[in-house]
């Protein structure tokens, strides 16, 4: 029997077991109504800036050109944060990605802005930056944001269900659906999902912030410790550091030593330490 696929919908109390068997099952799911609007519109707002200064530097065939795109929001936007580390989107990651790792990173962290004009992005699958598959295993998720609203009209996502099941080149003439949800609301998808931003035909741009989560024994995508130095990874909390990768895995992967260099003063005694592991903040 031909199994079925369908974008399954939860609501905001929705248990992150739940999200994460329908996203094993589809390669997607979506819940709304997530955030309120002063959380959205704040993070909104502090992207607002960069998308204006410099989301068009990343124009090109793949990104489109009428469409605005930042990298590492966390250098910029502390109202991202939130976001980044909501329960239900750790809750769900820890579901996909925990079974193969003691630990996950943040790979990338992406403003996108669809303004009116812009065609359908080619469908692709996010985790083809690592050069090969594991069955039963995947790399990374993807979480967006809705902003705004995201509707058919507007540029929602496109999603191929089902095709992470799958090695085939899923193309253009696959039969995508669209992640429509509202302001604060959220949508899943597996790292070898294929899928792509949608055409904006409406008059108005649509606004997501897309956070891939990686195993923690991969590369990340972004350098996360150039993106977001620890002059300024140390304004945020512990969960936040973990995810931009301010740890180990493990015993051993990730550890690193700058001679001379102080520790955040994040020690029980208050008190700067030099010559320690610069990476590892938060043991324990």
């Amino acid at each position: 029997m031909t199994p079925t696929y369908e974008l399954a919908a939860f609501a905001a109390d929705a248990d992150a077991d739940d999200v994460a068997e329908a996203l094993r099952h589809n390669g997607a799911a979506v819940v709304h109504n997530v955030l309120d609007d002063d959380t959205i519109d704040r993070c909104a707002a502090e992207l607002r800036p960069e998308f204006d200064a410099r989301g068009e530097l990343q124009n090109n065939d793949f990104n489109g050109y009428t469409t605005r795109r930042i990298s590492s929001v966390l250098a910029y936007s502390p109202a991202s944060a939130p976001l980044i580390a909501h329960p239900l989107v750790l809750g769900v990651a820890d579901a996909i990605l925990k079974p193969h790792c003691l630990a996950y990173r943040i790979g990338s962290a992406t403003g996108i802005e669809i303004h009116p004009g812009e065609g359908n992005q080619v469908l692709h699958t996010d985790d083809s930056i690592y050069p090969l598959r594991v069955p039963g295993l995947e790399f990374q998720i993807g979480v967006m944001w809705a902003l705004t609203d995201f509707t058919e009209e507007n540029g929602a996502t496109r999603l191929v269900l089902g095709s992470h099941k799958t090695d085939d080149y899923f193309s253009e003439h696959a039969d995508p659906v669209h992640a429509v949800m509202p302001k604060g609301s959220v949508a899943f998808y597996m790292g070898s999902l294929w899928h792509g931003g949608g055409a904006n035909r409406s008059d108005s741009p649509r606004m997501g912030l897309i956070n891939t989560y990686a195993l923690g024994w991969l590369r990340q995508e972004v350098n996360q410790y150039l993106a977001v130095p620890p002059e300024i990874a140390q304004q945020y909390d512990p969960v936040i550091r973990r995810l931009l990768g301010y740890t180990k895995h493990g015993d051993s992967l990730g550890h690193g030593h700058r001679p001379g260099g102080a520790r955040v003063p994040h020690t029980p005694d208050d008190k700067s330490q030099t010559g320690l592991d610069l990476w590892v903040w938060d043991e324990g």
